[in-house]
């Protein structure tokens, strides 16, 4: 007798997953645009100068921060490395797996943020991550909501590190906003609650295409610190950007927030390329435009190259999943 079998319904690799087993598909949304707060009641913000077709940081010279503001001391990262290691190894030259560290391109251009207390650079922030086998780890997130960051997948999720005990979900990370070296302008909070995508966490050495996370934090310090909007864009659109990276390499003093920025080389349908300096530690920033002061996220930050550095593209569902956990 003749029998039949159905294949199983192939997974989004999109559906998102969280280290707490909450599967909610993200919901749908009008417009493929998220805001970020309104910037016109801050006015320490940096003003912006014109590079082609957008706008680029601008800087302010270093500031003394006002005696009646609470610095506290962040803990010693100066030894960790970057987490992208932890899944990708530590290696100069392209890995087997087929993605590359982040990387510095000739003359290093990244310029020091050191007023780390105004926007946008507080909404940045440092990480320190403590995986499964209690390893720890550095990189680097953002504010996307009053609760929530977003990061690269390989910061809350390990894949394939060959490290008994080491692979799946962190066990937790520190989450310093604004760090400034040893200060923390805002304090920390210490999250154990992240997202990600069943792309980047069934994949056994992380699929780059779907390298991205979220961190949800038990409070709301991203109302202090305000957030950065995100939204989809087309490929003649990036290609003509600007892109801005601000993050926290291991490379220079020890939790100190540097800022480069150039325009978009290439994009595909699951990445954008940049020629914009980075390195380890860097994994999870933000890659940002500028379009009438205000900053909208087109890419997570992730990976380097011989010629360019890459991020994981803020496609339509990547969107859905960011609307879905700012929620």
């Amino acid at each position: 007798m003749a029998t039949s079998t159905k294949r199983p319904p192939k997974q989004n690799p999109h559906t998102p997953v969280s280290n707490l087993q909450e599967t909610a598909e993200a919901a749908a949304v009008k417009k493929p645009v998220s805001k970020p707060p309104s910037e016109g009641t801050d006015k320490k913000v940096a003003k912006a100068r014109q590079d082609g077709s957008e706008a680029v940081e601008g800087f302010t010279l270093p500031k003394e921060v006002a005696a009646a503001e609470a610095m506290r001391l962040a803990p010693n990262t100066l030894e960790l490395r970057d987490i992208a290691e932890a899944t990708y190894g530590r290696a100069p030259a392209p890995l087997p797996q087929g993605p590359q560290l982040e990387t510095v391109h000739g003359q290093d251009d990244r310029v020091r943020i050191t007023t780390t207390n105004v926007y946008p650079w507080r909404a940045h922030a440092s990480l320190l991550i403590t995986a499964a086998d209690n390893s720890q780890w550095i990189g680097t997130g953002w504010f996307i909501g009053p609760h929530t960051l977003m990061t690269a997948g390989h910061v809350v999720n390990i894949r394939g590190s060959g490290v008994a005990g080491r692979d799946g979900w962190v066990r937790r990370i520190q989450v310093m906003p604004g760090r400034n070296g040893n200060s923390l302008p805002y304090g920390s909070v210490t999250s154990t609650s992240f997202r990600s995508v069943i792309g980047w966490t069934t994949s056994p050495n992380g699929d780059e295409n779907y390298d991205y996370g979220a961190i949800i934090l038990a409070n709301n310090l991203g109302n202090t610190t305000g957030w950065f909007g995100f939204g989809v864009y087309t490929d003649s659109d990036l290609k003509s950007t600007v892109g801005n990276i601000a993050g926290y390499p291991g490379d220079k003093p020890d939790g100190t927030l540097w800022y480069a920025a150039r325009r978009i080389d290439s994009v595909n349908s699951r990445k954008v390329y940049y020629d914009i300096d980075t390195a380890g530690g860097q994994s999870g920033s933000a890659v940002y435009r500028i379009i009438n002061g205000q900053r909208y996220a087109v890419a997570v930050h992730a990976y380097g190259g011989a010629t360019t550095n890459s991020g994981t593209r803020i496609i339509t569902p990547v969107y859905n999943n960011m609307v879905a956990w700012k929620a």
